[in-house]
């Protein structure tokens, strides 16, 4: 169980992303105003759709027809809470796997309690940062808001730990992702400093991963899956971008560009 992770093979991106790529899911995005925009293209680039659906009595009825349900809390206020609420409890009979971005969870009272609610509603995943799987899993974290200060290695035990508690699969992520159903683990290498200077990469990840959720077969695999997507775009984009400005429109066509037969 101490053994660091070692990298996830590319033939299990390959059947991944043919599978996804076949699917074609259809996501529903219960996430925070700041980056809903961004969510939408990066789920669109990879040949999803997404659906932003948030008054409380449709969040209900549109997340049981939905492939996939993400909730992101970054922007928690009393309404989106009841609409995450009733999306959740009516994804569950549906069999619509849903996905949690803790997101700033550790610095905050009402959406550190919302969180840990969430927790026993049975999520299909949970993908967040060091601090945040560190905090959600009740250990100390040195987060700042959205920021970690803490090492996505040195997370991995709480997250294995969160994983077997609830059930779901955890992906911690950072300079190295590692994804875990509590006892198997992969490390997901690749990504870019950039993906760090513009809004929404982390967030458009949980997508991504809600996304692979949809996917019938190994979720460990399909969740490891979609993290490694996410970082070779923001590899090649960085490769051709002058800067943040140009990185974005750059990380959307490599997201659209991926093939399945390129990671063979």
């Amino acid at each position: 169980m101490n053994t660091r992770p070692v990298n996830l093979p590319t033939a299990d991106v390959a059947d991944s992303l043919s599978h996804f790529h076949q699917r074609a899911p259809l996501v529903h995005c219960l996430t925070n105003d700041v980056v809903q925009s961004f969510t939408a293209n990066v789920l669109l680039a990879l040949g999803a759709s997404p659906a932003m659906v948030i008054a409380p009595e449709e969040a209900a009825q549109f997340s049981a027809l939905a492939d996939a349900l993400l909730i992101n809390i970054g922007t928690l206020e009393a309404g989106r809470a009841e609409a995450m609420l009733a999306a959740i409890e009516h994804a569950l009979p549906a069999g619509t796997p849903w996905v949690l971005d803790p997101v700033a969870v550790g610095g905050l009272t009402y959406r550190t309690g919302f969180a840990r609610r969430l927790l026993t509603l049975r999520p299909a995943a949970i993908r967040g940062n060091a601090s945040e799987i560190m905090a959600l899993s009740g250990e100390t974290s040195r987060g700042r808001g959205v920021d970690s200060r803490d090492d996505s290695l040195a997370a991995l035990p709480a997250a294995r730990e969160l994983a077997r508690r609830s059930g779901a699969i955890v992906a911690v992520t950072g300079a190295v992702d590692y994804v875990t159903d509590g006892e198997r683990a992969w490390a997901v290498p690749g990504g870019d400093r950039l993906m760090t200077r513009v809004v929404g990469t982390g967030c458009a990840l949980s997508a991504v991963v809600a996304a692979f959720c949809a996917l019938d077969g190994d979720r460990l695999q399909h969740v490891a899956s979609a993290c490694r997507v996410m970082s070779r775009a923001g590899e090649l984009a960085a490769r051709q971008a002058g800067g943040p400005g140009s990185f974005i429109p750059a990380f959307l066509d490599s997201l659209y560009q991926q093939r399945a037969e390129e990671w063979v």
